[in-house]
């Protein structure tokens, strides 16, 4: 099923009020990128919360890109837009302090380390999850697009992912694998 398309019209008019469109990015704009992570999750089948959350991954600024259409403080008119479930998935998406995380996220009982806060929790299921699928479709956007990023990356994204594949659905596992696989064989 589709994100609202009104929600995902209120979130695009956010991002080029706030400046994405002007933000440049690998494969254009910030705006651009934003908007093949949706349009990945929705090919992946993601259900409509995840797929504005792709969107709109890039609100608060991330980890590894620092560039925040808007402050912590406001999250409220992001979810207005894309509603609540969206916002905190946008929201643990930008808080992961990744070299915390990353090496344990998988796991059942491990801890998400939030860098705004710096406190640690063990998220649900579901938001583990998405937090997977959103990874994998933001970082395979940057990969097809930008052929020395996967150079460089490729192989580490590759592990990661291979980490992360019990909270992958098929079809993201299989591009992560067809993406940055030197053999592009899905295996099961």
């Amino acid at each position: 099923m589709p994100a609202s398309p009104a929600a995902s019209g209120q979130a695009i008019a956010l991002l080029r009020e706030l400046g994405a469109a002007g933000i440049a990015h690998p494969g254009g704009t910030l705006l651009a990128h934003v908007q093949r992570v949706q349009a990945r999750l929705a090919v992946w089948d993601a259900r409509p919360a995840l797929q504005l959350a792709g969107l709109c991954h890039a609100f608060y600024g991330t980890d590894g890109f620092p560039a925040a259409l808007l402050s912590l403080d406001r999250r409220d008119e992001l979810a207005a837009a894309i509603g609540v479930e969206a916002e905190g998935i946008v929201y643990l998406y930008a808080s992961c302090d990744r070299k915390a995380t990353y090496p344990t996220l998988a796991d059942a009982d491990a801890s998400f380390h939030d860098r705004f806060t710096g406190r640690a929790r063990i998220p649900e299921p579901q938001l583990r999850r998405d937090f997977a699928e959103l990874s994998a479709a933001n970082e395979l956007d940057l990969a097809r697009i930008d052929p020395t990023f996967r150079e460089k990356w490729g192989s580490e994204l590759l592990a990661l992912f291979t980490r992360f594949r019990p909270l992958l659905s098929q079809p993201a596992w299989s591009a992560c694998h067809v993406v940055l696989a030197l053999d592009p064989t899905p295996q099961d």
